[in-house]
């Protein structure tokens, strides 16, 4: 039976961070995915992720977000390419809505750099959106977005350089916490490890009885625009839009011409990893045109591609990172707004895992809370 110092369940982002972090400590660290790095099963896939500092969510999330910054520079150094794109950010909505008063909150507490706009001033500056005269923007430069796949193979690829084992397609039926050790069941056989992190997202539920989550199915969009005109030379950013429709988010043209648009939350019902409906709805179209459609008014062209993406949500919204046993420790329910941190937790589980201990402010993220 294999034998390691830590055994990481599930390499999508935090999981890939948290491999890399581990054998470049040295540790004797094996990664274990159930299906290929950077499938399309999960969470960590569709090509890009936002990334910004003004963190709506909470304030609490800002000392983190800095240090990813530099962490996704040290990653971009190791690899020898780019995986952070900044494009500033504009985060548009009501004055009370969540997103713009959030985001205000946030950069105010933490002095970020940050311009404030009225609608007319945000339509001029930007102008592919068509928005109320009672809405306003804020705009961040140090947003913008991140590589996802070709981020999560580099992260792979160098932790296995520093030593790391990987097991891809290998599927585990479960482990057992002993004093000491954890025995691991594959479907390959079984391996042990002194510590284990259970990374696994939307199967996290699966493998540790009592989790307080609910997978969500959700659903990200290309779009032809209708006229590219406004989006280009850099005059559409990445962007926040809280309106009637709901919470959408985008991305400018990334290597062709095509838009991405999804809606944040746009379905709250519980569904099972393994059986969720991948097939794209005309009212998953529907969920995500409708908001293009009266606010983003020139990429309301041909929907070209879509794919479904995973939320693996807590009650709260926040992430989940604590110990269920001595020598285990359970990482990554984001709640659809983790992938940014991955370099950052990353650090933080190779923390836990090494000495017990992290000099980040993990508090917020105990499962004690609930």
């Amino acid at each position: 039976m294999a034998a390691y110092d830590v055994a990481v369940i599930g390499l999508g982002a935090m999981g890939s961070a948290a491999l890399l972090d581990l054998a470049r400590r040295g540790v004797s660290v094996v990664g274990i995915e159930q299906f290929t790095p950077g499938h399309d099963q999960g969470s960590s896939h569709g090509e890009t992720r936002i990334i910004r500092l003004g963190y709506f969510e909470h304030p609490s999330y800002v000392p983190l977000l800095r240090r990813t910054y530099e962490l996704w520079r040290e990653l971009e150094s190791a690899a020898g390419r780019p995986f952070m794109h900044i494009t500033g950010i504009v985060e548009i909505g009501a004055p009370d809505s969540e997103v713009v008063a959030g985001t205000l909150r946030a950069s105010r507490e933490h002095a970020l750099p940050h311009d404030v706009m009225d609608s007319a001033e945000t339509m001029r500056r930007f102008p592919a959106f068509h928005i109320p005269k009672d809405y306003m923007g804020v705009f961040q430069p140090d947003g913008g977005f991140l590589d996802v796949e070709p981020s999560i193979h580099a992260m792979i690829a160098l932790a296995r350089q520093a030593g790391a084992q990987v097991l891809t397609g290998t599927v585990v039926r479960g482990f057992a916490a002993e004093s000491g050790r954890v025995r691991i069941d594959t479907a390959g056989g079984a391996i042990e490890a002194k510590t284990t992190i259970v990374s696994a997202g939307a199967w996290a539920a699966k493998l540790i009885a009592d989790l307080p989550l609910k997978v969500t199915r959700q659903v990200q969009a290309w779009f032809e625009p209708a006229d590219m005109e406004p989006f280009r030379n850099g005059r559409f950013p990445v962007f926040l839009l809280e309106s009637e429709h709901g919470v959408h988010y985008g991305f400018p043209p990334h290597g062709g011409s095509l838009l991405k648009v999804a809606k944040h939350h746009a379905s709250e019902a519980a569904v099972d990893p393994d059986t969720v409906e991948r097939a794209i709805s005309a009212g998953d179209e529907a969920e995500i045109r409708d908001a293009v459609a009266e606010h983003i008014p020139a990429a309301n062209g041909r929907m070209i591609a879509a794919k479904t993406c995973l939320y693996t949500v807590t009650p709260d919204h926040d992430f989940i990172i604590d110990r269920v046993a001595d020598n285990v420790i359970v990482a990554s329910p984001c709640s659809g707004h983790g992938f940014k941190f991955a370099p950052v937790i990353g650090e933080v589980l190779g923390d836990l895992a090494t000495t017990g201990k992290t000099r980040h402010d993990i508090s917020r993220f105990k499962l004690g809370r609930f």
